[in-house]
Formats: C-alpha cells, sequence, structure tokens
C-alpha cells in the first residue's frame, strides 16, 4: 500500500502536470529525496507535508478548470490577482488561502 505521501505525489503529477523535480523545487529538497518520497522508501519533514498538502489541495480545485499543462502553468507564472506574485511562491510562503481565495472566484465565475 502507498503512503499518504506517495498518493498525493502521484496525484500532483497527474492531475497537476508537476514532475517530481517540479516537486523538488518548490519544497527545497533533491529531485532523489522526491523519488523516495514516492516509492515509499522515506517520508518528507511534517512542514513539507504541509506544503505538499497545500499544493495538492489547490491543484484539486485548479483542476476544475485547467489540463495538468494549463495547471503547471497558472501555479508557475505571476498573477496580478496575486500582486503579480507567483501562486507557487504563495503555497511556499504559507499563504495557500490568498490562492484559493482566486480560484473561488475563478468558481463564481467572476473570471477566466
Amino acid at each position: 500500500m502507498k503512503s499518504a505521501v506517495a498518493r498525493i505525489l502521484s496525484d500532483l503529477e497527474q492531475r497537476g502536470g508537476l514532475k517530481g523535480s517540479d516537486v523538488a523545487n518548490i519544497v527545497n529538497a533533491s529531485r532523489p529525496s522526491v523519488s523516495r518520497w514516492k516509492s515509499g522508501k522515506a517520508s518528507p519533514p511534517l512542514a513539507t507535508q504541509t506544503i505538499i498538502a497545500n499544493l495538492r489541495y489547490v491543484v484539486d480545485r485548479l483542476s476544475d478548470f485547467y489540463t495538468p499543462d494549463e495547471t503547471r502553468l497558472w501555479l508557475h507564472a505571476k498573477h496580478p490577482l496575486l500582486n503579480n506574485e507567483r501562486a507557487i511562491d504563495l503555497i511556499i510562503a504559507e499563504r495557500t488561502q490568498e490562492v484559493l481565495a482566486v480560484i473561488e472566484r475563478l468558481d463564481a465565475g467572476a473570471y477566466l
């Protein structure tokens, strides 16, 4: 049975278009570490697990609007609605709620 982190990492790849190298850059870890987490041979620190979980929630919400490749680009692009910051940087900085607020506006049809 896969660990929760391994399942989340697989989901990020499938639904968010995020590769292991993307996750490694996001959480400031090595690519081999992410590979071990994905295979269940190791587990990231709790703070890193929190970032990964928040990222998954955002990707899950974005998948209602975008393909995996579009989701990946959305996360890495600077957004005027986020004060020209990247969503990925806000998630890392524990400001996920700001990203989710923009997604909620997408969901309400305020803008796409």
